[in-house]
This record gives structure tokens, C-alpha cells and sequence, in this order.
């Protein structure tokens, strides 16, 4: 099932790679217009009621003002290619669903908040969340809690938990419905422009 704002919890926030200026050990790396991200992602989502959680894995690949492709490889083939414009969701490399930004109130301000926080400025996320954040020689720790939660971009998010170095290596989503996800990144990796033209396409068609 497709949750809009799980997809972009992670989106904005498992997928910066700005590390907090005051905390990383690292020199932080910027993805600017022109960079591609890419990377691999672990996700298990602790459902209530269910003993054990659900597990998935992928890869993603972010083009800072073009938007975020989402692709869930294990245990189903699913993608989610969101973009300023909408989002459209593919399932085995077929059109599921597709949303665009006139029917997704919270679209505008969630995706301001990524482009804001993908250029360095986390003012925005201060004007979102009461910001708390933790240093020791190992990384960073930042706990994010909604200023607003009735707000519909938030109504489902109680608390995000990021932490990491250079990279934000892990983020933790919870629900005001109790339910959890825990998602951890690996294999980073910034280049200049190289997409696919699959790539290309599949954000210029969530884009309409």
C-alpha cells in the first residue's frame, strides 16, 4: 500500500546529505542541481498487532529539482517516483497510481522542505519541527517533532530520529498510529548528471 507521508519522511529526511553543520565529524557533502544520489536502503516497518516487521530494500536515486525515484526491489518490485509536480507509482514497471500536486495539499510544503534542506538551509526544518540535535565523536543524532501535527503534511508523523555522519545512515519514522519505520542507507554515492533515460522519463511522466 502506498502511505504519502512515509514515502516522504524518508525523502526528505532519510536521503539528505547535508549533515548538520555543528555536529558532523565529516566534512558534509552537498547535493546541488546538476548531482545525482544514489544509493541502497533497508526499511522495516513495525506494524501494530504484528509480532515481526515488515522488511524491504531497494535503491533510490535524488536529482536535487527534479525530484526522487523510490524503488523497492525485495519482497515486490514497486517504485515511487515523486516529483513537485505529483507522483506517480509503479508496480512490476507498470502505472499503479498517480497523484498529481493539485490533489496533494501537503506536496508543495513537504518538497520545499527537501529542495531547502538538499541546498544547506535547515531554516526550514526549524519552522516544521522543534529540532533537537546531539553530537559525539562516532556522529550526529537529530530528533525532528512536529511544531504543527494537524497540519495535513504531518497529521500521521509523531517523531523522526536521524542520525549519521557525513550521510544520514539511518532515520527512524514514527507514527501517531504507533506504527514504526526504521530505515538505514548504505552505499552512497554523488555524480554529476547521469540519468537514465528511464530515469529521465519516469520523472517527466510523474512531473505532468
Amino acid at each position: 500500500m502506498f502511505r504519502l507521508p512515509g514515502v516522504f519522511a524518508v525523502a526528505i529526511f532519510g536521503l539528505l546529505s547535508v549533515a548538520p553543520a555543528s555536529a558532523a565529524p565529516a566534512a558534509p557533502q552537498t547535493v546541488t542541481a546538476g548531482d545525482v544520489l544514489r544509493g541502497h536502503f533497508v526499511q522495516a516497518r513495525q506494524l501494530q498487532g504484528f509480532a515481526k516487521p515488515l522488511k524491504s530494500e531497494g535503491s533510490f536515486v535524488l536529482a536535487p529539482g527534479r525530484g526522487l525515484i523510490w524503488h523497492n526491489e525485495k519482497p515486490f518490485d514497486n517504485t515511487a517516483i515523486i516529483t513537485a509536480g505529483g507522483i506517480l507509482q509503479l508496480a512490476n514497471g507498470r502505472e499503479a497510481m498517480r497523484l498529481s500536486a493539485s490533489k496533494l495539499p501537503g506536496l508543495a510544503q513537504l518538497y520545499g522542505v527537501l529542495s531547502a534542506a538538499l541546498s544547506g538551509n535547515t531554516g526550514p526544518l526549524q519552522q516544521t519541527f522543534v529540532v533537537t540535535q546531539t553530537t559525539n565523536e562516532d556522529g550526529w543524532r537529530v530528533e525532528l517533532k512536529p511544531l504543527d501535527s494537524g497540519k495535513q503534511a504531518m497529521s500521521q508523523i509523531k517523531r523522526l530520529v536521524l542520525t549519521g555522519s557525513r550521510y544520514v545512515d539511518g532515520v527512524e519514522v514514527e507514527r501517531t498510529s504507533g506504527d514504526v519505520d526504521r530505515i538505514t542507507f548504505s552505499s552512497h554515492k554523488i555524480t554529476k548528471s547521469d540519468l537514465t533515460p528511464n530515469e529521465m522519463a519516469q520523472l517527466k511522466a510523474a512531473a505532468k
